[in-house]
């Protein structure tokens, strides 16, 4: 039996726009970053975004989360996050290996949005002197690990509070595109407009091969990043393939498009839930009651899907999976 994928939208098909960029540069050209399409990518994101962006390409989610954070905190300071933070429970030390050291320092939050209160209390209760860890940058995931999108107004009091303490706000977009859709808001208004430095914006969970963006607004960005990438095995020699397949996402909004779509998925299969799901579904991911029996009888009928911690699934629609494609699942949970 061919399992019916809703384990992760890593595991998605490469959209066909985007086979069609890499095909289309695969010709003689400079190298590294040198190239027409690497190099058209700050004006491409700065149309986007309704800013000047400074952008760079990056293979990798935990790349382009590490180098952001490299980038703007030292050795001996701190980024604060949620607990269950992408950047604390799934990259295995990434972020402190490229800051050099710096120390991942964890806060509540309901949905995987870090509590402002908690926040404000964390700040206040380190001392600010040499013994004790400073905090230099906030990070935050855009959608959350638990499938939620951030309002422009709960980025805002975030970004209130790292201004405030003088750090730099960073914004995990591995899922930006389905935030967006589901806001149905510009780019620009969960990002810079509501007080965010640099975007880590995905692209590989919505459609590319392998190709993400770091995103940096209001001067941000600047000397050091592109030395991180370079020092951490991460400038590719033809890395005009990274910048074609972000270019084929961007163009006629192609991105938006297929996060809409496994939105879309998403909510059909929400639909046949019911009281089962954890939390509300606002991008493609859900998170689902189910006991070890109910789960095995989902697998035995051809679905794949994580387990998460008893009693619970996670559930991924991708980009590629269209109604008819999530029918067989919804009506599989609504016989359970």
């Amino acid at each position: 039996m061919t399992a019916m994928r809703f384990f992760s939208d890593n595991a998605a098909a490469v959209h066909p726009a985007v086979m069609e960029a890499l095909a289309a540069a695969n010709h003689v050209d400079t190298a590294y970053d040198g190239d027409a399409l690497s190099q058209s990518l700050d004006a491409a994101f700065s149309d986007l975004f309704e800013t000047t962006c400074e952008v760079v390409w990056i293979s990798t989610g935990t790349a382009a989360n590490s180098i952001i954070l490299g980038h703007f905190v030292r050795p001996w300071q701190g980024i604060l996050c949620y607990e269950e933070a992408h950047i604390e429970v799934d990259e295995c030390g990434a972020p402190t290996f490229y800051s050099g050291g710096a120390k991942l320092m964890t806060l509540p939050g309901t949905g995987a949005k870090i509590d402002a209160d908690a926040l404000k209390a964390r700040i206040a209760g380190i001392r600010k002197d040499v013994h004790q860890v400073q905090p230099a940058a906030i990070s935050i995931t855009n959608a959350t690990e638990y499938g939620l999108a951030w309002r422009p107004d709960e980025v805002d009091e975030i970004s209130q509070i790292a201004k405030a303490n003088d750090m730099k706000l960073h914004m995990d977009g591995a899922r930006f595109a389905n935030a967006v859709a589901f806001l149905d808001c510009a780019p620009a208004d969960v990002t810079w407009r509501a007080g965010v430095d640099a975007l880590s914006f995905g692209f590989t969970k919505n459609g590319a091969m392998m190709a993400e963006a770091l995103v940096f607004f209001g001067g941000s960005g600047g000397a050091g990043v592109r030395e991180l990438k370079k020092r951490g095995g991460h400038l590719l020699s033809k890395g005009r393939f990274v910048a074609a397949q972000i270019r084929a996402m961007l163009k006629d909004d192609l991105w938006l498009a297929n996060a809409r779509a496994a939105n879309a998925g998403a909510a059909a299969v929400a639909a046949a839930c019911g009281d089962r799901l954890m939390y509300p579904v606002e991008a493609n991911e859900l998170f689902v009651r189910i006991s070890a029996e109910e789960a095995a009888d989902l697998r035995a009928k051809g679905f794949d899907f994580y387990d998460w911690g008893d009693g619970a699934a996670r559930l991924v629609v991708s980009w590629d999976q269209d109604a008819a494609a999530v029918a067989p699942l919804a009506a599989a949970i609504s016989a359970l």
